[in-house]
């Protein structure tokens, strides 16, 4: 085994995505998977948690106290063009991974609105994307993983073995408190170009654009709706599509069907005052942004960066909301539950919490993780500035609205539900703790989210 001196140690101020709620912990970096091992076997009473990069927006990748195993070293991938799979260390990026596939005529089955994303922290939180209700999250395309568990011991996961079935399954979405992905292959979708056909229309109110998606979103592989916020109607644009064929291409982009570029990333600025995001810089900005798309265009050829990752052409966008930080409201309801859509923007902007990335998309069948956040119906996110006067109670009067209709949040995004909360929404939480503790029996695998939610 590697001594334990090979690992960087590094006492740090750790955050969310969010920058709210920080905790302090030792945060190591190991360079080859024995170094996990040895953390996790001399880990101290506050345990230890992985880490990726940091992207979930509140408290699931920190851990006051523990050590925090920072993954981000460990990151070789190994594409099989013939099976069309990957191989990737949990460290890996979606970044570092689209990358190395799309020229070879490849894209990752699921990506998050951001490609700062690592395999480990895909897994962990069964990220989603605009093509869940044709191809699910993240999870259901992992053929096999390997995770290290509370004991210390490197267990080879895969979703049809009868004897890990579960534990891959409580991995996944489980949000690291199983054990320590360090490996995992993933099926991977097939392209023709690296470019993307995009339909895109505004759309006139909120019903417009429910209705749209309702009749429509069957025709496409990936589909997402912006809604403004703000405005009284909800007003939104619709954006669908999916990557294109080589006969679309025209002009310089077939002439290298497969290039794949990524825009350099001018960063936010280091300081911005709290207060600049409010109701009338939010409202300008969402005029000018539904202004910006067409009324109605069919088959428009954009980049993968711009169709699926726009904010990730600004490094550190997440400052934008000042010192005081932001979190967003993320849950899903049945379709039958619809109308919670509008309720949530109503309030939200009673209380003067403008949101201009406010996003609507459609989930399809739910897999077997126990705490995989996507069920049928409607999914809506919004960001919002933290620490506006009366949010706190217009976020737990839409929890009970959410809990009384079948619907929960997602880990991987909050900062603020109440245990309570996650007892009444997920109902296979004690199946998945019964798992969890086969893999973990000391409980050594522990995150300021885990403790805040009774997990």
């Amino acid at each position: 085994m590697t001594s334990p001196l090979t690992v960087r140690d590094d006492d740090r101020l750790l955050t969310g995505w969010g920058r709210t709620a920080p905790s302090r912990a030792t945060v190591t970096t190991p360079s080859n998977y024995d170094d996990v091992t040895s953390s996790v076997r001399s880990a101290g009473n506050r345990g230890v948690l992985a880490r990726g990069l940091g992207r979930s927006y509140g408290d699931a990748a920190q851990s006051g106290g523990a050590t925090v195993v920072d993954m981000t070293d460990l990151n070789r991938i190994d594409l099989d063009v013939a099976a069309g799979t990957l191989t990737a260390d949990a460290g890996a990026s979606v970044d570092q991974i689209l990358r190395a596939i799309v020229p070879a005529g490849f894209f990752v089955p699921v990506t998050a609105g951001t490609r700062f994303v690592t395999v480990g922290g895909a897994i962990a939180a069964d990220i989603h994307g605009k093509n869940h209700h044709v191809e699910g999250s993240f999870g259901q395309h992992v053929t096999s993983m390997t995770v290290i568990d509370g004991t210390g011991e490197a267990r080879v996961l895969a979703p049809d073995d009868a004897e890990t079935s579960e534990m891959f399954w409580a991995t996944v979405g489980g949000m690291g408190l199983t054990g320590v992905i360090v490996e995992a292959t993933i099926r991977l979708l097939p392209i023709e170009t690296s470019r993307m056909s995009v339909d895109t229309v505004r759309c006139a109110d909120l019903d417009d654009v429910m209705s749209r998606m309702i009749e429509g979103d069957d025709d496409y592989r990936y589909s997402v709706a912006w809604i403004d916020s703000v405005a009284s109607s909800g007003r939104g644009v619709l954006t669908r599509g999916d990557h294109a064929r080589r006969e679309q291409l025209t002009g310089k982009d077939s002439a290298d069907p497969l290039e794949y570029l990524t825009p350099s990333l001018p960063s936010a600025p280091s300081f911005i005052p709290n207060g600049l995001l409010n109701s009338a810089s939010v409202r300008a900005f969402n005029e000018a942004w539904f202004r910006k798309h067409p009324k109605n265009r069919v088959g428009e050829i954009q980049s993968i960066p711009s169709f699926f990752h726009p904010l990730d052409g600004v490094r550190d966008w997440n400052r934008i909301y000042g010192p005081q930080g932001f979190l967003q409201y993320q849950f899903v309801v049945p379709d039958s539950a619809g109308w919670i859509v509008e309720r949530t923007l109503s309030r939200l902007k009673d209380v003067g919490a403008p949101s201009f990335l406010t996003v609507l998309k459609r989930f399809g069948p739910a897999n077997p993780a126990p705490l995989s956040f996507p069920q049928p119906g409607w999914t809506l996110a919004a960001d919002v500035p933290a620490g506006i006067d009366e949010l706190g109670p217009v976020l737990d009067e839409l929890d009970e609205l959410v809990a009384s209709e079948g619907g929960r949040l997602y880990f991987a995004k909050d900062s603020r539900q109440s245990p309570s909360m996650v007892a009444r929404t997920y109902p296979r939480l004690a199946e998945w703790q019964a798992v969890r503790d086969r893999m973990d029996p000391k409980g050594v695998f522990t995150s300021d989210l885990g403790r805040r939610l009774s997990l």
